[in-house]
């Protein structure tokens, strides 16, 4: 099963985390992604629109940190991903790496204006 959690936000909204099995052939072995939706169905529906149908939020065993959070509200998509640490514990090992933006990991092209 995949850590995850979920925080919500003073103005109703939920940030979700998930630590997952990357969906990217030659990608690292798992990413963590986070969600700003309205509400925790709608982050895991947004999850499974882009094809990660198995995308399921059991439990509150790791929630975003508030640096996450903070990352993913000034992202204008609200969905972004980078590689998990190893031992599943957040802290140090994810400081040195950004954060990229879904379609990064997915292998989607940019929308072109």
């Amino acid at each position: 099963m995949a850590a995850g959690g979920f925080c919500k936000l003073p103005n109703g909204t939920v940030v979700v985390a998930l630590n997952l099995p990357s969906p990217a052939a030659d990608g690292p072995g798992s990413v963590r992604v986070l969600v700003h939706a309205r509400n925790r169905a709608r982050a895991l529906t947004r999850l499974r629109n882009l094809g990660l149908r198995a995308v399921y939020l059991r439990g509150n065993t790791a929630p975003p940190t508030p640096d996450e959070i903070t990352a993913v509200l000034h992202h204008p998509d609200g969905l972004i991903w980078r590689t998990a640490p190893a031992g599943g514990v957040l802290g140090q090992d994810l400081v040195q790496e950004l954060w990229h933006p879904i379609r990064a990991l997915l292998g989607r092209p940019a929308a072109q204006t």
